[in-house]
């Protein structure tokens, strides 16, 4: 089986044949909506909106901790969670996707961690490489099959949300080195590691962030789901060849 998280623009998953949905309860609370059930090319497949049914649920108020605990308890093969971005680097350019290889948490005050218990040792993971090898290759290769140009490798900077970042803290992103800023890549990609999942992000350049590009003074959020809605048809693309390339 296969995970699929959607971000923005991806509340559901068209090209799933869907057999059941199901409310799964965790330690940590409520996911962020049921979780959908179907076969992809014949493939199973698990799709989690990640923002809830109708896209209610703000960054900084999705249950991390619930949706990774319940995914762990499903053993899928592997995650790839699907992200909006604005670009910050001048090769990502609106409706670019990109596979992100590293990234940088500016997030504060959200449940970050499985291991915050004084009951037990202290727990260390190693986050050198955040994103899963085997997971970015699956998706590069499926790309590649489906005949979709993807960016390999880049910097996400994960940021608090839900306002968009003024200009000034693009240009200091940037000069940290990062390449494209989004709003939920973090903490799930380091929940993702402590619960040893295969996981890895698929990212949607919906923008150009603040200060950059066309967006030098304001940004058009009605401009963004355009990008959306276009580019997501690319990503579905890449889906249904991705289940086809696990196991060449």
């Amino acid at each position: 089986m296969f995970a699929v998280i959607g971000g923005s623009g991806m509340a559901q998953l068209s090209c799933l044949e869907i057999s059941h949905r199901q409310i799964i309860r965790t330690p940590y609370g409520e996911p962020s909506g049921p979780f959908t059930f179907g076969k992809v090319n014949n493939h199973e497949i698990v799709f989690l909106a990640r923002h809830g049914h109708g896209h209610t649920i703000p960054p900084h108020l999705i249950n991390y901790r619930a949706n990774i605990w319940a995914l762990k308890t499903l053993k899928p093969k592997h995650v790839i969670a699907v992200a909006a971005v604005g670009g910050i680097h001048d090769d990502l350019v609106p409706g670019s996707l990109i596979i992100p290889d590293q990234i940088i948490d500016y997030t504060h005050s959200r449940d970050f961690t499985f291991f915050d218990s004084r009951d037990e040792p202290v727990t260390h993971i190693d986050f050198t490489r955040p994103y899963s090898p085997e997971t970015r290759a699956l998706i590069l290769k499926a790309a590649n099959r489906a005949g979709e140009a993807v960016i390999d490798g880049g910097v996400y900077a994960a940021t608090q949300g839900p306002r968009l970042e003024t200009a000034a803290e693009i240009n200091r992103l940037a000069h940290d080195g990062a390449d494209m800023v989004g709003m939920t890549g973090m903490p799930e990609a380091a929940l993702a590691r402590e619960q040893a999942l295969n996981y890895a992000a698929l990212a949607v350049v919906a923008n150009h962030a603040a200060g950059r590009g066309t967006n030098t003074d304001v940004i058009s959020l009605k401009e963004i789901f355009t990008i959306l809605d276009e580019t997501m048809a690319h990503v579905r693309n890449i889906l249904e060849h991705l289940v086809n390339c696990y196991g060449d």
